[in-house]
C-alpha cells in the first residue's frame, strides 16, 4: 500500500511548534523558580529590617526605663513616665509583669495599629512569663502585626516589654512584587514564545524549500538538485542529498544505458535466428548441406545469445553479492599457463604470439573456474586489440601479501576519454583502439566488466595499469593464499 505523502509545510510547522514550546517552557521554569526566589528573599529582607527596628525601640524604651527608675519611685511609675514621655511610630510598646499580666501599654492611636491593637494585647495577655522571646507574626486580615519581646530587670522585678508593628506597609510591597510577577512573567514568556516561533520559522525555511523541491523531483527530472542555503548543518543536509540524488540518477541511468545495450546485443543474434528460420521454411526443398549450413548458423547465433545471457546471469549475480565462489586451493601459474595455451591458436589466426615472460609459484585460494574465465578475458581482450605481428605478454610477480599478473599487448593503446569507462558492461573502446577486421574474439563488451567482478570477488583488484600507444597494460592482483581464503565470502 503506498504511503501517503506528508505535506511539506505540516511538518515544518509541527516542528516549529514543538521548539516554541520547548523553549517556551525551558525559560519559563527557571523564570519563575527565579522570581519566586526573588520574592522569598525580599520578603525576608522586609520581615528582618522590620525585626531590627523593633529591637532598636525597644533598646531604647528599656534604656528610658533604666533611667527613669533612677528617679521614680517604683518601676511602674518609671515605666508610665517612659511611655507617656517616649514615642514611636507604629510601634506600640506593651509592659508585662512576670506573671504576664499587662501593667502598660501605648495608647492605641499613638501605634497606628488601628484595628490589631486588640489582638496584639489579646495574644501577648495570654503568654505566660516564660514567653518566648523570638520575633513572631500574628495574623490579620491587612497584614497582621510583627512583635517583638525582650526581658528587662528594674531593681528586683523581671518585666517583659514587647514592641508591636503593623505589616499593612510589608504586605502592600509584596502584593505590589506578586502583581508585578504575575503581570511580567506570562509576558515576557509570551514575548519569548513568539520570537521563537518566528526564529524557528525562519531557520527552517530552508528545510520546507528542500522538502517541496523533494516532493517535486521524479524519474523523469533526476537532474533536479535541492536548494542549499540555511546553516551549515541544513547546508550540508542539502549535499548529502543531492550527492544521493547523483547516485541515484547515475545508478539509474547506468541501468537505462545497461537495458538498451542488452536489448541490442540481444537483437542481433535472435535477428539471426528468426530470418535463418524464416529463409530455411521459406522453401519446401533444400538440400542437406543447405539445411547443415542454416542450422550451423543458426547453432552460432545461439551460442552468442547463451554466452551473452550467461555473463548478464553472472554479473547479476555479483552486483547482489551472490556469486558463489567453489573456492579450493590452486596454483595460479598453472591457470596462467594453461590460458596462455588455450589462446594461442586464436592468437596464430590473428597473427599475433602469445609468450609467457615470466612465471612465479603462486599458490591461491579461489575458484578454479572463474579464474579461469577472468585470464582468458584479459588475453582475449589483448588479442583482439593487437596488429598482426605483434605479441602479447604474460608476466607474473609477487607484492608484499599479494600475486600479480601483467597482460601486456602492444596495440594503439587507449585514449584518456575512454580509460575511465574501460570496465563499464557493454562499453567498447572502438574510438580508441581500432579492432582487425574478421577478428574472432568479438564480443558484447562484457569482458572486462565480468573479469574486474571476479577479482573483487576473490579479494583482489584489477585496474588499467598504463596505456599508451604502443603499450597497453591490466594487471591483475590477488592476495595470497591466506589472504585469499579470508576474503572469499561471497555465498548463495
Amino acid at each position: 500500500m503506498p504511503s501517503t505523502p506528508v505535506s511539506p509545510s505540516r511538518a515544518p510547522s509541527s516542528l516549529r511548534t514543538q521548539i516554541t514550546i520547548g523553549y517556551t517552557a525551558a525559560l519559563a521554569l527557571p523564570l519563575i523558580v527565579f522570581a519566586f526566589l526573588c520574592y522569598v528573599t525580599f520578603s525576608r529582607a522586609l520581615v528582618t529590617r522590620s525585626d531590627a527596628f523593633i529591637g532598636d525601640a525597644l533598646s531604647v524604651f528599656v534604656r528610658e526605663v533604666a533611667a527613669e527608675r533612677m528617679q521614680a519611685r517604683s518601676s511602674l511609675d518609671a515605666i508610665h513616665t517612659t511611655l507617656n514621655e517616649v514615642r514611636f511610630r507604629d510601634v506600640r510598646v506593651l509592659v508585662r509583669n512576670s506573671s504576664g499580666v499587662v501593667v502598660a501599654t501605648t495608647a492605641e492611636n499613638d501605634a497606628g495599629l488601628g484595628g490589631d491593637g486588640d489582638r496584639v494585647l489579646t495574644a501577648l495577655s495570654v503568654a505566660d512569663a516564660n514567653a518566648d522571646t523570638l520575633p513572631r507574626s500574628i495574623p490579620a486580615p491587612d497584614g497582621g502585626v510583627r512583635v517583638l519581646t525582650r526581658p528587662v530587670m528594674l531593681g528586683n522585678e523581671r518585666f517583659l516589654v514587647s514592641g508591636a508593628y503593623p505589616l499593612r506597609d510589608l504586605a502592600a510591597v509584596l502584593s505590589q512584587i506578586r502583581t508585578l510577577f504575575i503581570v511580567a512573567i506570562p509576558l515576557l514568556l509570551l514575548i519569548a514564545a513568539l520570537g521563537a516561533y518566528l526564529l524557528a520559522q525562519r531557520s527552517l525555511a530552508p528545510v520546507a524549500a528542500m522538502a517541496t523541491r523533494a516532493e517535486e523531483i521524479t524519474a523523469q527530472n533526476l537532474d533536479q538538485r535541492l536548494p542549499v542555503g540555511g546553516g551549515a548543518e541544513l547546508m550540508g543536509l542539502a549535499r548529502v542529498f543531492n550527492e544521493l540524488l547523483d547516485r541515484v540518477e547515475g545508478a539509474l541511468e547506468q541501468q537505462r544505458r545497461f537495458m538498451a545495450d542488452a536489448s541490442h546485443e540481444m537483437r542481433t543474434p535472435t535477428a539471426t535466428l528468426r530470418a535463418e528460420a524464416e529463409v530455411t521454411l521459406a522453401r519446401e526443398h533444400r538440400t542437406e548441406a543447405e539445411y547443415r549450413e542454416s542450422v550451423h548458423v543458426m547453432l552460432q547465433s545461439g551460442q552468442r545469445l547463451a554466452r551473452l545471457v550467461d555473463d548478464l546471469f553472472l554479473l547479476a549475480r555479483a552486483d547482489a553479492g551472490h556469486l558463489a565462489l567453489r573456492a579450493e586451493p590452486v596454483y595460479l601459474e598453472e591457470l596462467v599457463h594453461d590460458a596462455v595455451r588455450a589462446v594461442v591458436q586464436v592468437g596464430e589466426r590473428r597473427g599475433v604470439s602469445v609468450e609467457l615472460r615470466h612465471m612465479t609459484q603462486a599458490p591461491f585460494h579461489g575458484d578454479r573456474a572463474l579464474l579461469d574465465r577472468l585470464l582468458l578475458n584479459l588475453l582475449d581482450n589483448a588479442i583482439k586489440y593487437s596488429p598482426a605481428g605483434s605479441t602479447v605478454e604474460v608476466v607474473m610477480g609477487e607484492a608484499p601479501g599479494a600475486h600479480i599478473v601483467a597482460v601486456i599487448d602492444h596495440g594503439t593503446g587507449i585514449s584518456p576519454d575512454a580509460q575511465a569507462r574501460i570496465f563499464d558492461r557493454f562499453y567498447r573502446s572502438d574510438a580508441a583502439r581500432v579492432r582487425t577486421a574478421g577478428s574472432m574474439t568479438d564480443g558484447a563488451g562484457l569482458g572486462l566488466a565480468i573479469a574486474r567482478r571476479i577479482a573483487v570477488a576473490h579479494g583482489g583488484t584489477l585496474e588499467l595499469a598504463v596505456s599508451r600507444p604502443g603499450l597497453t597494460e591490466f594487471r591483475l592482483t590477488l592476495p595470497s593464499a591466506a589472504a585469499a581464503a579470508a576474503t572469499t565470502a561471497y555465498d548463495e
